[in-house]
């Protein structure tokens, strides 16, 4: 099998699968207890902690576990809005490329009352301009919280999230990043950005399912949304995933050591990618990726992350005429695995609210696949891809002008 779904997940690296087998067989304390085993528990979470915010840019104390990115979001954006209704702040600005966690909790705290909600413009590439901030934030200093995402999990833009913080903090808006995407692709820094929350998950660079963690700026005290025990400095309770946590950890480690080969690995693959691609008619590229292919050389030594302004592991392309979910299914029967977008989001008839999100019509906005790197992809595996996609997306668009597929095919709701 080709894994090219980074994005919705990477395998585990080996390292975290012996760090967190080990410690399954060793630590059987909870970091709550107090006797020996409890402390040696303790003393483990706390390392994981460590690391977890060395990756990041921020203190230990700053970073508290959770279930995943989800909760992370969740736990953050419920949070900050609390915080800032406090102050008589009750307005959210966002905007619509966010992922699925992210917008669902703004809209369940509208859907409430607790808040309302501004989306902010943005580009048919997804570029969010200050401009646009400053606009959406207006002048009525309603607005409490601005959450915007580091880097975009479907078009692999990134953001300039340390300005745009600077326009919303002038605004006297707290900021929440998603972060999910970028942390294990390239560089984070949250003390350098300036945010006051982040949220990140272990899955998207090596680690295990289930287990990520929120950056909560030191000196900012957020309402937990969860009842219960003093775990996590009272703002998560619950027993903390030890063994989650420990691999999670193992698996910033790793990755910030590799972070920079890796970026340059997967920009080469993706030039690979893109030349392959171009062979294939009626290809319409999404986000920033496509504008750089024809681009300058990378010089060595150079940041490829910050040179290009996306991440190079993921693309997100369209077919025309070839509806995404037929050219997945066609590419799963050939043993390799890519997505429509967000695997949150899977499973739905709907086209990607992203691709929506910029501009298209129901019709291109279904055509998005997106193909996303990790650290188990090889050249190899982007040259397979290469080799099939041509007849894959040729047997779907026959397939769908066919007689036939018009009258069976779903209707696409608006």
């Amino acid at each position: 099998m080709i894994f090219l779904d980074h994005n919705a997940g990477s395998p585990v690296r080996p390292e975290v699968l012996e760090a967190m087998a080990r410690a399954a067989a060793e630590l059987p304390g909870n970091p709550s207890s107090v006797h020996a085993a409890g402390r040696q528990a303790r003393a483990a979470l706390e390392q994981a902690r460590a690391q977890v915010a060395a990756f990041l840019g921020a203190l230990p104390e700053e970073i508290v576990f959770t279930s995943g990115g989800t909760e992370a979001n969740n736990l953050a954006i419920g949070g900050l809005a609390a915080t800032a209704a406090a102050r008589g702040r009750r307005r959210i600005v966002t905007s619509p490329l966010e992922h699925p966690s992210v917008r669902g909790m703004v809209e369940a705290l509208a859907a409430t009352g607790s808040a309302t909600s501004t989306l902010v413009d943005v580009t048919p590439a997804g570029e969010i301009s200050l401009a646009a901030l400053e606009a959406a934030l207006g002048g009525g200093g309603d607005c409490g919280v601005v959450t915007l995402a580091l880097a975009n999990h479907e078009l692999g833009n990134l953001y300039p999230i340390r300005a745009l913080t600077g326009v919303a903090h002038a605004g006297g808006a707290l900021v929440h990043t998603d972060a999910v995407q970028a942390a294990g692709r390239t560089p984070v820094d949250l003390g350098a950005l300036g945010v006051d929350a982040a949220s990140v998950s272990a899955h998207k660079l090596g680690g295990p399912k289930g287990v990520g963690a929120v950056f909560i700026r030191r000196g900012l005290d957020l309402p937990p949304r969860l009842a219960g025990g003093h775990q996590e400095r009272e703002r998560r309770p619950g027993t903390e995933n030890l063994v989650g946590a420990i691999g999670f950890g193992v698996a910033c480690t790793v990755a910030a050591a590799a972070l920079e080969e890796e970026a340059r690995r997967f920009e080469s693959l993706r030039r690979a990618l893109a030349a392959g691609l171009a062979r294939i008619p009626g290809l319409v590229r999404f986000g920033r990726a496509g504008e750089n292919d024809g681009g300058r050389a990378v010089d060595a030594g150079e940041p490829v992350h910050q040179v290009a302004g996306f991440l190079p592991g993921t693309t997100m392309v369209g077919f025309q005429d070839a509806p995404g979910q037929l050219v997945v299914i066609g590419l799963d029967l050939e043993g390799i695995c890519v997505s429509t977008g967000a695997a949150c989001s899977s499973g739905s008839l709907e086209p990607s609210p992203v691709l929506l999100g910029l501009g298209l019509g129901q019709a291109a906005a279904a055509e998005g696949v997106r193909i996303s790197f990790g650290w188990t992809t090889t050249a190899e595996d982007v040259q397979r891809l290469c080799a099939v996609l041509p007849e894959i997306v040729a047997r779907v668009r026959g397939a769908v002008s066919s007689p036939a597929f018009a009258s069976a095919r779903p209707e696409v709701h608006a």
